[in-house]
């Protein structure tokens, strides 16, 4: 990709969610407005060749209403839906996004919309993964474990049901809120997990997937303030974020929690993180997000990686699994156990997790505890599995030095003997 198709690629990630939503609005219909955004993105291909644009999300979205309507005038449905929306003009655009406007955010209008009761709790997460982050069907795929098509077709029947089912662009009211939290809160996640632990392309983290992630929850803390379990979201994404500087060596490759320099880690960010996580639990309602919070707060407060409390991030996982059953929630507490009370004790928990054969974390976490007990042989098996089923490339090449290594002292041990 040449410099200038880059920098606009970057764009239309950042603008992606504003813009779709802004169509949303205006439209009311998902379809339609994904469709005519993709045309105004192949329209500012050729028309941004020589420079962007200053306001390029103010261009997409003028463009794409264009183009939306020239889609109207060649469907069935000209008249009824042109005279909807001729009957009330959408505002000018503006980029002055001020406090008092801050609670009608488009964005968070179009989460609840994809939250809705209506559609399945998967629906709502997947939809508004990819409409409001811009995560692409594949990416969204990996996320839910899926193979693509399969969630190419759950996107598909999410947004007929919201068609067909007439369900409000609008965030509900004060009765209806708290309800709808724990869906919302879910899809922020998944859009930093995204940004986070990238699963394609050279970087470990899209930055401004996480910073997206962020400026949601923000937005929902400001909707809801004092709410504990978005106190905790924030607090858990915060903290992930501080040791962003140390995820990585000076060639981009990754390095492991344990080996990263602490003195790289945003120590004032923790801080300020610990400080929201201790107001939300004083409120007395612990949920999932308080806890993995509090996960992440004792590997954050560790001096170093042989100070960590293993055996209490264990109970903390343990916990966690009882409030939200799942095979990733029993992977992570196979790998604490391991830390606590050894490698073998982890490997039996890990065994006997069913679902993630399609998960590469589960490989290599698997393969580091064979390793550990001296099993060089299967670790490598594992280590080749989690290799096979990764795509992003700084994983792709830590595998594979891992690997390597194995197999080096694989060598060695049978020379010396």
């Amino acid at each position: 990709m040449t410099e200038p198709s880059a920098a606009i690629e970057a764009v239309f990630r950042e603008e992606h969610g504003l813009v779709l939503s802004n169509l949303i609005r205006t439209f009311g219909d998902i379809e339609l407005a994904e469709d005519a955004l993709q045309d105004a993105c192949l329209a500012a291909l050729v028309a941004w060749v020589d420079e962007i644009p200053r306001r390029p999300g103010a261009w997409l979205t003028v463009t794409a209403r264009r183009k939306a309507i020239d889609r109207l005038r060649r469907s069935a449905t000209l008249r009824r839906k042109y005279e909807t929306i001729a009957a009330g003009q959408p505002a000018a655009i503006t980029d002055d996004r001020g406090p008092d406007t801050v609670l009608i955010d488009d964005r968070l209008r179009l989460i609840f919309t994809c939250c809705h009761p209506a559609l399945s709790p998967d629906a709502r997460v997947a939809l508004t993964a990819k409409t409001v982050g811009g995560l692409t069907t594949a990416e969204v795929a990996r996320a839910f474990l899926v193979p693509e098509p399969t969630m190419a077709q759950r996107l598909v029947r999410a947004k007929r049901k919201i068609r067909t089912a007439n369900i409000p662009y609008a965030v509900p009211d004060d009765t209806d809120l708290p309800e709808r939290l724990s869906a919302v809160l879910a899809v922020i996640y998944v859009i930093y997990t995204e940004g986070h632990n990238a699963t394609s392309g050279a970087d470990v983290v899209r930055a401004e997937l996480t910073a997206e992630a962020i400026r949601l929850a923000t937005i929902v803390d400001q909707l809801l303030p004092n709410e504990p379990e978005v106190m905790g979201l924030l607090a858990l994404m915060h903290l992930q974020e501080a040791r962003r500087p140390a995820r990585t060596d000076d060639h981009g490759d990754l390095v492991l929690l344990p080996d990263q320099d602490r003195s790289r880690w945003d120590h004032a960010r923790i801080a300020d993180a610990v400080d929201l996580l201790d107001r939300a639990l004083r409120r007395g309602v612990p949920g999932p997000y308080q806890i993995q919070a509090a996960i992440n707060a004792i590997h954050a407060q560790a001096v170093d990686a042989a100070a960590t409390d293993w055996a209490q991030i264990a109970v903390l996982y343990t916990r966690l699994a009882h409030l939200t059953p799942s095979p990733v929630v029993e992977l992570n507490r196979a790998i604490a156990v391991a830390m606590a009370h050894g490698p073998a004790a982890g490997l039996r928990l890990i065994d006997a997790i069913d679902q993630l054969d399609r998960y590469p974390h589960y490989h290599s976490a698997r393969a580091a505890l064979l390793r550990d007990i001296g099993d060089d042989a299967a670790a490598v098996v594992a280590y080749r599995r989690a290799l096979d089923l990764t795509t992003s490339e700084p994983e792709r090449r830590f595998l594979a030095a891992r690997i390597a290594e194995v197999r080096s002292e694989g060598t060695a041990s049978r020379t010396s003997t």
